[in-house]
């Protein structure tokens, strides 16, 4: 369970720098960008270090890729300007969980205790007391009805994502590979990053071809980073691809080849309330009284959700 809560954190902080990214360069080309980074990082990774292509499980995991940083990618940034992201999120984080949990246990078997359901339901529903929008935060768009099908495609695509990254694990298991350790869950991530890349370039050339394709903003001031200088703009793709993608998807995946997503995708929806004190610290966005109290009741979870059996 910790490559969960790892995941977690760098989630959570992957939101700051993302937000970061998209002012720089747009969403659709941050959203490619970081996941160039990702694929030449990991890709690294597993062509030396890890089995490239070699492990039995590669068919499944570009599937969840294309399903859930395809698809999923794909209703979530159609939600974001229908529901406003405090919505969007709440409907991909608090449904996805169930939809993997319910999938895994009719697909493979997979069974949950009565108490790891609990202390599951418990997190997501610690992450609804402190996303739901309210008279005092209300949503900073006009909610409209196509949304919330974005939001369920956006959750169906996480949800079965995970699920089909499971059944990856366990083709991999068969076959006598090292499922289960970290350099596993790193090369598991860059195959579906690839699936993902493919999808989202493909998406950005239709948009091109049919002149749908958003502007660029305008060139941001130059930055420094260890002595060189650097666009703003790239410097923060390099960072988003980095803590997202990388280490965010690498701990993710480690976790899914360790745990049941029924267990790890509560834990992995935490990262919107880690995201706060972070948002706090480096921005100086202050947190309502209820999400600093859903977050402290989702970490209660958390810790009950690790020592349940």
């Amino acid at each position: 369970m910790f490559a969960a809560f790892l995941a977690a954190f760098f989630f959570a902080l992957n939101a700051t720098c993302a937000t970061h990214s998209v002012r720089a360069s747009g969403a659709l080309r941050a959203n490619l960008g970081r996941l160039v980074v990702a694929a030449v990082v990991l890709g690294l990774f597993a062509h030396t270090l890890g089995r490239g292509f070699a492990s039995a499980s590669v068919p499944w995991f570009f599937l969840s890729g294309v399903i859930g940083m395809g698809l999923g990618d794909l209703g979530v940034y159609g939600a974001l300007p229908l529901l406003g992201s405090r919505l969007t999120v709440l409907m991909t984080q608090c449904l996805a969980a169930p939809i993997a949990a319910l999938g895994e246990w009719w697909w493979l078997g997979t069974r949950l205790t009565v108490t790891q359901m609990f202390w599951g339901l418990l997190i997501l529903a610690s992450v609804a007391i402190a996303l739901t929008p309210s008279k005092r935060h209300p949503p900073r768009v006009k909610i409209r009805p196509l949304g919330f099908l974005f939001g369920l495609l956006a959750a169906a695509g996480q949800g079965l994502g995970a699920l089909v990254s499971r059944k990856g694990v366990t083709v991999a298991d068969a076959a006598g590979e090292a499922a289960h350790a970290a350099s596993f869950g790193l090369t598991a991530a860059y195959y579906r990053i690839l699936a993902g890349l493919a999808f989202v370039a493909l998406w950005f050339v239709v948009l091109r071809l049919l002149h749908r394709l958003p502007a660029a903003p305008a060139p941001q001031a130059r930055s420094n980073l260890l002595g060189y200088t650097f666009p703003a703009a790239r410097l923060w793709i390099l960072i988003n691809g980095f803590v997202g993608p990388v280490l965010g998807v690498g701990c993710y995946q480690w976790a899914l080849a360790t745990a049941p997503s029924g267990l790890v995708l509560p834990i992995a929806a935490t990262a919107p309330l880690l995201a706060i004190p972070i948002a706090y610290f480096f921005e100086g966005d202050r947190p309502p009284r209820r999400a600093i109290f859903g977050g402290v009741l989702a970490v209660a979870g958390c810790i009950a959700l690790t020592a349940a059996r």
